[in-house]
């Protein structure tokens, strides 16, 4: 009976696109909510603001659930943020202040709001092993 040996490729080869693809996914959505808040008539509008609404929070979400697998971590995240857009959406529409700016600088906030507690405990563990 033979065995087979899967390789994977070695990250240090240099060939890793993780950090060029977010770092392009960050620019996207940066320049879709700038669109959004600044009110252009750009064709690009609706589907870079639309991209910012679904990738801020699922950002968010995956980082706080970094024990999970890359599947299901993507999943849960993407699930996520079309929940986080709903109930903003849906509290904007039952409060009578919908706005297109007004939701895409809610969901900015509570993106921020989610990430925010993940970035500082990753810098006090960070700290912890320095010392």
């Amino acid at each position: 009976m033979q065995t087979t040996d899967i390789r994977r490729p070695s990250r240090a080869s240099g060939r890793d696109l993780t950090p060029l693809l977010a770092g392009a996914a960050s620019a996207v959505g940066g320049c879709g909510a700038l669109l959004a808040l600044t009110g252009s008539d750009s064709p690009l509008r609706a589907p870079l603001t639309l991209f910012f609404l679904l990738a801020a929070p699922a950002a968010g979400i995956a980082a706080a659930l970094r024990g999970f697998d890359p599947f299901a971590r993507a999943l849960a995240s993407l699930a996520g943020s079309v929940v986080l857009n709903m109930l903003v959406a849906q509290g904007m529409l039952a409060t009578h202040r919908w706005s297109a700016r007004g939701g895409v600088t809610a969901v900015a906030v509570i993106s921020v709001l989610i990430l925010l507690p993940v970035l500082l405990r990753r810098r006090r563990t960070a700290k912890g092993q320095d010392a």
